[in-house]
């Protein structure tokens, strides 16, 4: 069995990325909030469209 690790570790190296990006340019409670959200899925949506664009 192929051990498959290393496609989680780049996504959770972007989320923490984004986490990090979202959370210093918040302004309020509720940006940080929202901005921890848009972490999560932001690295998800970027694989998407790319995938999208190779027609994959």
């Amino acid at each position: 069995m192929k051990n498959q690790a290393g496609s989680g570790a780049i996504y959770g190296l972007g989320i923490l990325g984004a986490l990090v990006y979202f959370l210093q340019h918040s302004t309020s409670f509720l940006d940080g909030f929202i901005g921890i959200f848009k972490a999560i899925f932001w690295p998800g949506v970027i694989l998407y469209k790319v995938l999208e664009l190779l027609k994959m």
